[in-house]
């Protein structure tokens, strides 16, 4: 009987972990070197206390996360650039192109009223700086 459930319980974890393994198509990092890399910025660059720009170009503090934290990546764009100098800026993570448009869409609307430049990387690594409307 405890080896029945230990190998159920064994099977629901496995099962678990790959469902969560394929959620996105890479890791956050993956992007975030390709596009960090393509801009010629500094990787993970540490301000004084503590937090990490993801990446930190000449011009701008750029976070860069999956579309459906696209919220979150508004107030860490903003702290970074008052840390930095730079202009605030968010690389959103778009691999499912289609269904992810509706977070663009939304973090478009406030990226115009604070002034955050938008790019987006999608899963073939096309990058793109997008036009607020």
């Amino acid at each position: 009987m405890k080896i029945q459930v230990f190998q159920i319980f064994l099977f629901l974890t496995m099962s678990f972990s790959i469902v969560n393994a394929e959620k996105h198509i890479h890791y956050e990092k993956f992007y975030q070197k390709i596009f960090c890399n393509k801009m010629k910025g500094s990787l993970e660059y540490k301000l004084s206390d503590g937090s990490r720009i993801d990446c930190l170009t000449s011009t701008y503090a750029v976070e860069v996360d999956f579309a459906n934290k696209w919220h979150e990546s508004i107030g860490q764009s903003l702290y970074y650039s008052l840390e930095s100098g730079k202009k605030p800026a968010v690389l959103l993570i778009m691999e499912r192109k289609y269904k992810d448009v509706d977070k663009l869409k939304k973090l478009n609307k406030v990226a115009k009223k604070y002034g955050i430049v938008v790019f987006t990387i999608d899963s073939e690594l096309v990058i793109k700086r997008v036009k607020l409307k």
